[in-house]
């Protein structure tokens, strides 16, 4: 109960604090993709006779960067045109989550000596068992055959920034000592939607850290808003180190 009274103590300060803070498209492996194949040969040779009747002009709404950026933007261009975004986003998570829960699936698809024809036979057979959509079965099993399965994580969470902000969504992740009440859930979650304005929507994620000892976190954007306690004590401690200076007295 005292807990909780800090915390509801800490929200106002938090909304006050907030107040006051006033295209590239991934082309081949977005036909590798939209063209099922267990050769990266064949998708050439299969799109290059259509190319002209499957290609549109998507852009994804966030350009990433790097190899997972690539892979979850040819993702993002290809399930859009399918008109399956949703849809590839759940089975994407759904995949990810699994393979965590599972200690065997996980060695597999971390194990580089693993043969690439059993990589895709595997995901193939997984896909199918889970019926998944095409395109998330061809994009599962492009990275088996190029040996990118250990980085479905990585690939995941930034396939969710192109679909939130697809969706005009804003995560903001909340790090609290104990989940954060419903009321002063709502209350954070409105300061930060009149932040933000109209046109986009704020998705709050709540994350439970007892290592900040109290107090509120709050990632929003490239913003961190930091009223832990563990901070405070931490800046406590650095003036305490400091020498004084008697001459300024």
């Amino acid at each position: 109960m005292a807990m909780a009274g800090r915390m509801r103590s800490i929200i106002p300060q938090f909304n006050q604090l907030l107040k006051s803070e006033s295209q590239i498209q991934r082309s081949a492996l977005t036909r590798a993709l939209l063209c099922p194949t267990t050769a990266n040969s064949e998708i050439s040779r299969n799109y290059a006779t259509s190319s002209k009747k499957t290609e549109a002009k998507v852009k994804v709404p966030v350009a990433l960067f790097g190899g997972t950026g690539n892979y979850a933007s040819a993702l993002y261009i290809a399930a859009v045109k399918a008109n399956c975004l949703d849809k590839a986003e759940t089975e994407l998570l759904d995949f990810t989550e699994a393979s965590k829960r599972s200690t065997t699936f996980s060695e597999f698809i971390n194990d580089p000596t693993v043969r690439k024809d059993t990589r895709i036979k595997v995901i193939n057979d997984v896909c199918a068992e889970a019926k998944f959509s095409e395109i998330t079965n061809n994009f599962l099993a492009l990275l088996a055959e190029n040996g990118r399965l250990k980085y479905v994580d990585s690939i995941s969470k930034k396939f969710q920034e192109l679909t939130m902000a697809h969706r005009g969504e804003v995560k903001a992740i909340v790090t609290t000592v104990i989940p954060l009440p419903a009321e002063e859930e709502k209350e954070l979650k409105e300061t930060l939607q009149d932040l933000i304005g109209e046109g986009k929507k704020v998705k709050l994620e709540q994350k439970i850290d007892p290592s900040i000892l109290g107090g509120i976190v709050v990632e929003f954007g490239e913003k961190v808003f930091d009223m832990s306690i563990k901070s405070r004590a931490q800046q406590m401690e650095r003036f305490l180190r400091e020498p004084a200076n008697f001459d300024s007295l």
